[in-house]
């Protein structure tokens, strides 16, 4: 065959172009794009570390944030406690000063009814013992046909009337 026979002459021609074609090639690349593509990988990473900079500052941030809030919180809880406790203390001096004033217009009001009652008992009572004096005093005239002096009548009405 032909083509096998010439091998020996075109051997060395063949791979001094292998070797200038492969070194064009990793020149070609070496120097001109590894240098682009390390450039966006170093800018990519800078980035990257820029941005996960900001994200933990901002976190910081966050957390001061909501140590704040919560601290806020807690004054705010705090200070409503308070309030509360002041305001039940008042309402409960208030209800108390307004009890004692109804107890002692109730207390006032039972005095009063008590006196009213006792007056009227009195009274009643005095309506009955002449009451009774009358009709002792009118029983005995008519049963016995005698007079009876009424301060007789009326002592042993009144003895009758403490012995029950």
């Amino acid at each position: 065959m032909p083509q096998i026979s010439q091998i020996g002459e075109i051997y060395a021609s063949q791979l001094f172009w292998l070797a200038i074609v492969f070194a064009l090639i990793y020149f070609g690349i070496g120097k001109a794009m590894v240098p682009k593509i390390e450039r966006t990988i170093d800018d990519r990473a800078a980035r990257v570390a820029g941005d996960l900079d900001a994200a933990h500052r901002a976190n910081e941030r966050a957390q001061g944030l909501e140590t704040a809030y919560q601290s806020g919180l807690d004054t705010a809880r705090a200070q409503s406690l308070k309030t509360v406790g002041a305001a039940k203390e008042q309402a409960l001096a208030s209800t108390e000063a307004t009890l004692k004033a109804g107890d002692a217009d109730a207390q006032d009001r039972i005095a009063a009814a008590a006196t009213r009652i006792d007056h009227a008992k009195a009274a009643a009572e005095a309506e009955i013992e002449t009451a009774t004096v009358d009709a002792v005093q009118d029983i005995v005239a008519k049963l016995s046909g005698v007079v009876v002096d009424r301060a007789t009548i009326e002592q042993k009405v009144r003895a009758e009337r403490a012995h029950g």
